[in-house]
């Protein structure tokens, strides 16, 4: 898997195309369903089989990863909350049986920030809604299947909820607006909608309007829990222990963004490293009788990239299960986890890059791609400063107990 699609990971940076064959293989290999809930019929798998497959897929291509990693994550988010209505949940599960059905969930705006409400409008149509806005960073956008939208009614108090709106809806267009530097294949455009009908039935969680907490504001990438509001949630005692559980389900769904994408991040590390490896073993200079590899400081250099990608790998794997066993510590050490581990993968590929030299920079081989990948997987962290805030807040409410 990971051969394949590294072999045609250059074409579509290049060129900037969506790597449809690279999503079928990973729909052919069952793993854009890995998360589906067992009483769905499906494997059921947790957030630890999730970053061992990412960092896998990130060796290859990180944009197939990224947009693995949303449709994961919204499987996910369906068997711990089951915010979609049965119909409409298994009718992706019967597109998902055809081919590859993705599905993400889109909530970042031109120009919006952490705490306003969304820009998008639901108005009342008939039976249903319309929706009418633009949202920005919507991983592969021209072949999602399904989006899970936010937005906000035009009712006096206005109301916050996901509608699910079909990929080929009428009145949704794609804006191509993605070319960045690295993550290129991911078609990360614009959606911009006009008059989008929505059935009743597939505006999710419609609630009061809260403001959203600064993680959300990680280039809108946070995916799921977006105002969605399960009905496990709603029955909850009283409106405090409504508040409660829905706060404690969307700091869930960020703990699983948060190390899903460190994964990919430290798989693309990863593949720096084996292209230094085989340079390093390659490259013999013209005042040397031997390669650079054998020289104590190349080996002294590669050393120290292995250590920072051990560890990040075994940061984001031992939090993994911790999280799968729902232990609160972990579930709120995965901002500065996710910090962490994008800081090591970046480090490590940038020194791979300067011990390279002019080869590491060239367009023929892959090492500049994964430096640009890794530099653009920061689109999927929150601000330093808002992850780092936090962290020294819930410190100093410790009182600096462990």
């Amino acid at each position: 898997m990971v051969d394949l699609l590294a072999a045609r990971a250059e074409e579509h940076d290049r060129d900037a195309t969506f790597p449809y064959q690279g999503i079928e293989a990973v729909h052919e290999a069952g793993l854009l369903t890995l998360t589906v809930s067992r009483r769905y019929g499906g494997p059921g798998g947790t957030l630890a089989d999730v970053v061992r497959v990412l960092a896998q897929l990130g060796r290859g291509d990180a944009s197939v990863a990224v947009v693995t990693a949303f449709t994961l994550l919204q499987h996910a988010e369906q068997a711990r909350r089951g915010a979609w209505p049965t119909a409409g949940y298994r009718r992706l599960l019967v597109e998902s049986r055809r081919g590859p059905a993705l599905v993400t969930t889109l909530s970042a705006e031109p120009g919006g920030r952490p705490g306003e409400l969304p820009g998008t409008l639901a108005r009342r149509d008939g039976d249903g809604w319309s929706l009418t806005g633009r949202k920005t960073y919507c991983t592969g956008a021209e072949a999602l299947a399904w989006m899970a939208v936010t937005a906000r009614t035009d009712e006096p108090e206005p109301r916050v909820g996901t509608f699910l709106v079909r990929g080929e809806s009428e009145g949704l267009e794609i804006d191509p607006t993605w070319d960045q530097l690295g993550l290129r294949a991911s078609a990360s455009h614009d959606v911009v909608l006009e008059r989008v009908r929505v059935p009743a039935d597939l505006a999710l969680g419609l609630g009061p309007a809260r403001p959203m907490g600064a993680r959300s504001g990680a280039a809108g990438a946070r995916s799921g829990a977006a105002g969605a509001r399960s009905g496990a949630a709603a029955k909850a005692d009283g409106p405090a222990g409504a508040d409660a559980q829905e706060a404690g389900a969307a700091e869930l769904t960020r703990a699983w963004h948060d190390l899903a994408l460190s994964a990919v991040a430290i798989g693309v590390a990863r593949a720096a490293e084996a292209w230094l490896v085989g340079f390093l073993n390659q490259r013999t200079p013209a005042n040397l009788t031997e390669p650079l590899g054998t020289l104590p400081r190349y080996r002294c250099a590669l050393g120290e990239i292995e250590a920072q990608l051990i560890g990040a790998e075994e940061l984001v794997a031992g939090l993994a299960p911790r999280v799968d066993r729902g232990e609160p510590d972990a579930v709120a050490r995965t901002g500065p986890a996710h910090l962490l581990a994008t800081r090591a993968a970046t480090a490590a590929v940038q020194q791979a890059v300067a011990l390279t030299g002019n080869p590491g920079l060239s367009r023929r081989h892959p090492l500049e791609r994964y430096l640009r990948d890794v530099l653009s997987s920061r689109v999927h962290l929150a601000p330093d400063e808002a992850v780092l805030e936090a962290a020294g807040r819930a410190a100093l409410q410790r009182g600096g107990r462990p």
